[in-house]
């Protein structure tokens, strides 16, 4: 396997998506350089999108009270905040992704949407008001995720807690996803979250470990790694999720595939490409054609993966419901 060099740190200023936090003509623009499988970044001339990169405009009458449901009961959703391409196919099934602990992160992504800052206090009244909400909204599948919050002792963990058993205590019915960050590494912090057994509870890598110091700069693969063997360990359901095209190569990803199984033996996993966001983010490196999705996704069977999600527009959430119902038969299955 040839060894290719890691890359440094994205040079996108703090602070998320700039030109959503700042009137200033001073940004830094990435949107002409690649970060390649070299040593350095060239200017080039950014990829134009593929035929099979086309996301549905978001309408319909599913979409639209969803859409009003979140504007009424206050929930911030990373749908939104990350500007996701399935928006419009989530939201018309009746399911979505809320974001909880605020709207602004502490740590500064290169590939993310959600604004970097200092978020405000925790609301403490957010896990009983997110259950009473969802129970309101009758969804099957609810997704919950959150900004890192570095800032707070326990990374946000008892809010993590608390918010999961107020859904399952206002709408039973609704199958819990939980999508949490490393808590940096914090043990006590991640035993808080899991002692209250979400019915999936995933943690992204999001990238190969060469391109880690680029794509999330306050994060470590390998802590990642302890953090879904930890979950796998507890014996529960376990997911991740990984972007391709930010600039890492095909015999990476096989390779990330067979040590996520073999170290931490995740269950679920989804793989889709990687869109810039906006200018300011790292650029496409590559448009990965639909039958290398398809590839990954018969390798991950092969690797004993129950659940794959392959292909140009999956999101870490996308069709989460199905997934869980993918895992429970292929579960029944082998049973």
């Amino acid at each position: 396997m040839t060894t290719l060099p890691s890359v440094p740190r994205h040079p996108r200023p703090l602070g998320g998506d700039t030109t959503r936090a700042t009137r200033s003509s001073s940004l830094v623009d990435l949107s002409t350089s690649i970060l390649n499988n070299e040593d350095r970044a060239h200017t080039l001339s950014s990829p134009r999108k593929p035929s099979w990169i086309r996301a549905k405009v978001p309408s319909g009458a599913g979409y639209i009270a969803m859409r009003e449901n979140m504007e009424k009961h206050g929930l911030h959703t990373v749908c939104q905040e990350a500007s996701c391409p399935n928006i419009a196919d989530c939201w018309s099934r009746g399911t979505a992704t809320i974001m909880i602990l605020g709207d602004i992160c502490t740590r500064s992504c290169g590939f993310c949407n959600v604004r970097t800052g200092k978020p405000g206090p925790p609301d403490y009244d957010e896990p009983d008001k997110v259950g009473k909400s969802i129970f309101l909204m009758d969804l099957r599948h609810i997704v919950i995720t959150c900004v890192d919050r570095d800032d707070l002792v326990d990374g946000g963990a008892q809010i993590w807690a608390e918010t999961i058993r107020a859904v399952n205590r206002h709408a039973p019915k609704t199958s819990v996803e939980a999508l949490i960050g490393d808590f940096q590494g914090d043990e006590k912090a991640l035993g808080t979250v899991m002692d209250t057994s979400p019915h999936i509870l995933a943690h992204n890598l999001e990238t190969v470990p060469r391109m880690h110091k680029a794509v999330r700069p306050q994060a470590k693969y390998e802590r990642s790694m302890q953090v879904l063997s930890r979950i796998r360990n507890a014996g529960l359901v376990s997911k991740t999720g990984i972007m391709v095209g930010i600039g890492e190569t095909d015999e990476e990803v096989l390779t990330m595939l067979k040590d996520i199984r073999e170290r931490a033996e995740t269950e679920i996993i989804t793989i889709g490409q990687y869109l810039q966001p906006s200018r300011n983010h790292l650029p496409v490196d590559r448009w990965v054609h639909p039958d290398q999705f398809d590839h990954y996704k018969e390798v991950g069977l092969e690797l004993g993966f129950r659940v794959v999600e392959s292909g140009p527009l999956v999101r870490s959430s996308f069709h989460a419901e199905e997934q869980v119902r993918s895992w429970e038969s292929s579960r029944n299955n082998q049973n």
